[in-house]
Formats: structure tokens, sequence, C-alpha cells
């Protein structure tokens, strides 16, 4: 492949975004061409692929389809995500932010709305696209980009349906579905297309399909990369024929690497080494795109700022290329082990060949010398000053503590993201601790960190304790480990040690809400209600859509005879719940409670209809529908819940005793078998209630 002369870099590249198919080589025609016919345009992204994994720069790997997109038109040999976890990642690519200014700094965070009058002043990518007359699409593998996180706005359509039980499916799967869509929806002069595809496929566990798990048996990671690159070829190939109307243009993008042992990390997301910051990046079309290479430092949140450019839109002021007119520094961070440890937040800065990474302290290395990161330069080459100073500004940028919408991801979502080796963080350390950890010298930690987490989150908390506990011994101010470890101890019925641990948490993060909330479960658990109700009130003030809070101090007030009040409560929990069955009983029995006969129904009939089978209020529905007057309703609940009712349960004698009076009030034939059975099975509440019924007189011989 022909390498770019230095001086043609700029101009080569800017002619590529900015002309269109069959555009004149002058600056008016193009812009004039461009505005008329916008190219369809497919961006591919590639989750956790290394920039060394595919075929173009290694011997090994076998990604076909990638390597002839990279010939026909240009790849960037430095190309930089902005931060090594597959949302923050995508978030920039699809605002043209760093997370730092889009404020999502990992995976199970939510990405705000953005808009003009956001202080950014952006709009994401596929709003702007739409207002310029494109058709949206999305396609996504994974659940970290899952609508719920916010990335949604501005797609016509945005298929995340990953199944019942899966959090992701396959690259053959989501290849199907938008191959599909393309079908029915095919580019059209004036009408051309964004359509977004996301691959997850090279993610632990590598299980590639065949006959990629056999010919990469030694190495299934990158098996599932050439899986991942032949869905690729099917992709490409339909989109390219099916725009031919309107010209194409393609974007194939890694959105972080994979460490795979350097620097002592397995995965990503804990460092800010090359495995996982440098990615793949090719750019093609079918005209205008010259082929080469570019070696200069590139940032993925320029993915942006191309696609504006392709559709003859402007960016807020920013160059519309991958690379600014003048050379820039290519900025990234990995804040998590800072969000979840109170570790040293990271970041990092490439400029030209010298990368500096700051976390607590400085290392420097000339990637072109040492490409492995090897030998950390700092005592020998200052960083120059325009570097110092990207840095100190980019950290200066601490993240906040999470917005309530941040916490309140539902317990089916943060095992859904557990699933995929993803823990949804909670509230971030109020401030950085002077002694706190540096990642890259905690790698013996990872393991455990990552092992036991997912366990806490999956609910395996007998398998979380002995990781977690490693964690704690190795690293006595880890508020997570203490936090989990708390509530572990505390579900297996070991109060002490649960109350234990919640004081160390306690001690490292006073103000921490997570704390609050799990502290006042542990509290509710052990009978504690007085302790935990203020706790967990104290937690609603700040963050409203707290369900575990709301759940527990519903418990509180209804077993404080407070129906009102847990009603209230029950309603905010029922809200946020995809099948509230269960609350929904529990909701209809407060209201009963208070004389809400119509509230009690609608709650009791809300709740059958979710539950099938499975409800078991039939009594109470059918005491609220003979209250109501609706005795055929009311005969039919009772009818169920005499059927349902063991012989010597105690609910039976008032099952029966209100049938009888609906038999009478019905005028049934049978009426005189129901009173009989119900003066048979009468106890010691319903006795009294059938000798004042009139009725309900005893049968001759009962």
């Amino acid at each position: 492949m022909k390498r770019l002369g230095t001086a043609l870099l700029v101009p080569a590249l800017l002619a590529a975004m900015a002309c269109s198919p069959g555009s004149s080589s002058s600056a008016t025609g193009t812009a004039e061409r461009s505005a008329e016919s916008p190219p369809s345009i497919l961006l591919v992204t590639l989750d956790t692929t290394r920039a060394d994994a595919v075929g173009y720069e290694s011997k090994g790997p076998e990604t076909p389809n990638l390597d002839a997109l990279a010939v026909r038109g240009i790849r960037f040999t430095h190309a930089y995500t902005t931060a090594p976890q597959t949302f923050p990642a995508h978030a920039s690519m699809l605002t043209g932010l760093y997370p730092k200014d889009h404020g999502v700094r990992e995976n199970g965070r939510t990405l705000t709305a953005l808009s003009a009058t956001e202080p950014s002043g952006r709009e994401p990518l596929a709003a702007l696209l739409a207002k310029k007359g494109y058709r949206t699409a999305a396609f996504v593998s994974g659940f970290p980009l899952a609508r719920t996180f916010g990335l949604a706005p501005g797609f016509e359509t945005y298929d995340d349906e990953f199944g019942a039980g899966p959090a992701e499916r396959s690259a053959a799967a989501t290849t199907d579905r938008a191959l599909a869509f393309l079908a029915s929806n095919a580019p059209a002069p004036g009408r051309p297309l964004f359509l977004w595809v996301h691959y997850y496929d090279p993610h632990d566990p590598y299980e590639p399909p065949e006959p990629f798990r056999s010919r990469y048996a030694k190495d299934p990671y990158l098996g599932e990369i050439a899986a991942m690159d032949h869905e690729l070829g099917r992709l490409l190939a339909d989109f390219e024929t099916r725009s031919a109307a309107t010209g194409w243009r393609v974007i194939g993008v890694g959105d972080h690497g994979e460490g795979r042992g350097e620097h002592g990390e397995a995965f990503h997301g804990h460092l800010l080494y090359q495995g996982t910051m440098r990615v793949p990046l090719v750019i093609a079309g079918n005209t205008d795109i010259p082929a080469g290479m570019r070696d200069e430092p590139v940032s993925t949140r320029r993915v942006f700022d191309t696609i504006l450019g392709w559709a003859g839109l402007s960016s807020s002021g920013t160059e519309a290329s991958l690379v600014a007119p003048r050379p820039e520094i290519v900025l990234g961070e990995a804040m998590m082990p800072f969000l979840d440890y109170g570790w040293q937040p990271q970041a990092m800065a490439v400029e030209s060949r010298i990368k500096v990474i700051r976390s607590g302290v400085t290392e420097v290395y000339d990637l072109a010398a040492d490409p492995h990161e090897l030998t950390n330069l700092v005592e020998r080459s200052e960083p120059k000053r325009e570097v110092r100073a990207a840095l100190s500004d980019y950290l200066a940028k601490i993240p906040a503590s999470p917005t309530a919408s941040d916490s309140a991801l539902s317990d089916e979502d943060k095992k859904r993201l557990a699933s995929l080796g993803y823990v949804a963080g909670g509230d971030a350390p109020a401030a950085l601790a002077p002694d706190a950890p540096n990642p890259k010298d905690r790698t013996d930690l990872f393991r455990d960190l990552d092992l036991g987490s997912a366990r806490f989150v999956r609910e395996d908390y007998a398998g979380a304790i002995a990781p977690l506990e490693r964690v704690a011994a190795k690293d006595p101010n880890n508020a997570t480990a203490r936090l989990r470890l708390g509530v572990a101890w505390s579900i297996l019925g070991q109060e002490a040690k649960a109350a234990k641990q919640f004081a160390a948490a306690r001690r490292l993060r006073p103000d921490s809400l997570d704390l609050r909330a799990y502290e006042g479960l542990h509290l509710l658990r052990f009978g504690h209600e007085a302790q935990a109700a203020p706790l967990l009130a104290s937690v609603l003030a700040s963050d409203p859509g707290r369900l575990a809070a709301l759940e527990g101090l519903a418990a509180i007030r209804e077993h404080e005879g407070n129906a009102p009040e847990a009603a209230r409560l029950l309603e905010q929990v029922i809200e946020k719940k995809s099948a509230p069955g269960p609350e929904l009983a529990r909701l209809g029995g407060l209201r009963m409670a208070v004389g809400d006969t119509p509230g009690a129904l609608d709650a009791f009939e809300r709740a059958r209809s979710l539950e099938g089978d499975r409800f078991a209020h039939d009594l109470e529905m059918g005491v609220c529908y003979l209250s109501a007057r609706r005795f055929a309703e009311a005969r039919d609940a009772l009818d169920r819940a005499i059927r349902r009712l063991p012989a010597k349960h105690p609910d039976l004698p008032m099952a029966l005793f209100k049938r009888a009076e609906v038999a009478v009030l019905l005028r049934e034939p049978e009426s005189a078998g129901h009173i009989r059975r119900a003066w048979e099975r009468a106890d010691a509440t319903t006795r009294p209630l059938l000798e004042r019924d009139t009725l309900l007189s005893r049968p001759n011989g009962s």
C-alpha cells in the first residue's frame, strides 16, 4: 500500500471527506454537489479489537474483508480510542467529544441528551444527519450499548434486541438483522442512509463459531475477530450494492482493544497502554478517497467530524476530518479504577511518536522505538509543555459522583452487564485520597476484582467473598470491596461480619449513597427498622428513584401500619419494575386496608394479569368485588381461591363464608350447599360473622 507523502496528508483527506461521487475538483463545485447528493454512510464499530489483531497489520489474524477495505481506502496506523470501554468510546464517536465533555466515564452510565443549547454545542450524530435528510438506523450487538444508556436519539431504527436471556448477539445475527433492514430500506437519491452496525464478538469468553473455532484453536480471540470479519464482508457487499445510486462511504473502527496479558491486564478498562487504546481505523468510498496510509495520531472521536463532513454539514467550528489542519494532541482516559476503587485517575496524551500517561506518576514512551511501552523515559525526556498542559486540563475535570439516572440501573440491567464482565459502578469517591494506589501497580488485584464484582452482581454472594476478601487484605482502603463484602455477608446471614465491613466502608466513604442504601437494607434484614428507616429515607431524598431503597422503606412503613405512605412508595416501585406482580398485590392489600375498594381492585386485577396462575390473592380480590357489588366477579374469584387453598389453610373458612354470601346474593340454586360448607368449616373468626348474618342461617343439623 502506498504511503501518502507528508505534504499530501491533510489535503488528500479533506478532499476525500468533502467530495461526493462525481463532484468536481473545485472547492465550490464540491460543496454544491455534496449539499445536493450526500452519500450513504456505513459506520462499523469493531468491539474489543486491537490494532495489531487485524490482517493488514499482523501475520497471524485473517481479516480479508477489512484488509480489502484498507487497500481501497485509507488506514490509520495510530488511531486511539478515547476510553477502553464500550459505551464511553462509542459516545465519543457519536458526539465528537472526549468523555470529560460528554460525561460518560465507564459502562453502565447514562449519556445525557445533548442539544445545541448544551454547553458543548453538540447534538448527537444521528440527530444531525436526520435533519440533513438521512434515514438513520443502528444495529448493536452488546447490552452496554442498549438504548437505555442514551445513544438511540436521532435513530429512526435502533435495534438492540438481544433476546430474553443473552446480553449480546453474534456478528452473524446482527448482520442478518442489518441486511433484512437494507432489503426494504435501500438508499435512494435524495434520501441517503446512515447505518451504524456494531459487532461485539471479540469479548471474553472467546468462543468463535466454526470453522473459526477449529482454525484458531490456539488463539480463539483471533478466531472471533476472523468470524467478525466474515460477517463484515457480507455487510459491505450488500451495502455497497444497494448504495450505488447515492454513492457510499464506510468507516471501520475499533472501539477499544484488549490487554491480552500485556502490562498485567488480561482484558480492558483498567489501563491506558497500546493494547487497549490503539485500534484499527479504515475509511473508504466508491470514489474520491485515495488509497494510502496515515501514521500521525488520530482520535476516534473524529469519526463524528468525518461523517458530518461527508454529509456536507459543519461540526460547530471543528474541522470535518479525522486529522485536524494542524497536528493535535490526542487524549484518552481510563477512569473505571478511580470511580470503582478510589485509585488514581488516568489520562494519556499522544503527540507525534511520544505518548505520556499521567496516573499520579508520569510515564513517557517513544512509540516508534518502543511500541510495547517497556521503557519509561520520564527521567530522560520531559514531556512538552503543551502536552503537560493538555493532561493537566483533562485531569482537572475529575469525574463527579454519578447522577440519579446512573445509579438507578435496575437489578436486571446490572446482571446483564455483569454477564458480559462489566459491573456497573456505584458513586465515585468524594475526593482523591493522597495515598490512592496507581492502577498500574495493582495489576495483581485485577482478576479478583473482576471475579468478585461479577459474582456479586450475579448474586453469587458466597462465591464473591473469597476474591473480595483477598482484595480487601491487599488494598484495605478499597471501599467498593468493603461494601460488597458487607452486602454479601449480610445476605448470607452473618450480621456481625457484615457490620464490620459496613463500618470500614463508612470510614472510607462517609457520604456514599450506595453505602447508606445497602446498610439500610442490612439493618432492615436483621429487624432494626428504626435504624434502617432514616438511612433509606436519606437515600431517597438524594436519589428518589433508587429502587431497593423504595422497596425497603415501603416494607418499613407497611410494618408500621402507615398504609398510605407504604402505598405511595409501592406505586413508585411498580413504575420502575417491568413485571411488578407481587408489588401490585401488596398495593391492593394496602388499599383494602384504607377502604379504597376501587384502587384495591385495580391493583389486584393488574397483578393477576401479570402473574396468571401464580396469582395468590383471589380471596382478597373476591372480597373487594363483593364490596363493590360485582357479585359474578366475586363468585369467580372466590371459587379460584377455594380451589387453590388446602383443606387446612387458615384462609379457607373466610373464603367459604364470603362464597356463601355471594351465592345467596346471586340466588344460586346451590346456595344452601355453600352455606352448609361455611358453617362446617367455620373458625373463631367466621363463626361470629355467620351467627350475625341473617342471610346465612345455620342449616338444620349443623
